[in-house]
């Protein structure tokens, strides 16, 4: 069996950084992991609309006629 046919595990790493204690981090750092959790935002936005157009397509191509 392939890894990638197994289940996703819970408690993936967002869910690790939500609970990250940040007391360490300067003020540097923490505008450093701002901007790299901007652009995952940014990336993973990108990706959630490309993934519904491709629904919205597929959708579209099998829907039964007269529906």
């Amino acid at each position: 069996m392939d890894d990638s046919d197994l289940p996703r595990p819970r408690g993936d790493l967002a869910s690790k950084l939500a609970t990250e204690d940040l007391d360490p981090y300067s003020q540097d750092e923490l505008g450093d992991r701002i901007a790299l959790l901007q652009a995952e935002i940014e990336r993973v936005a990108a990706h959630r609309s490309k993934a519904a157009a491709h629904r919205s397509a597929a959708d579209a191509f099998f829907k039964k006629p007269g529906t």
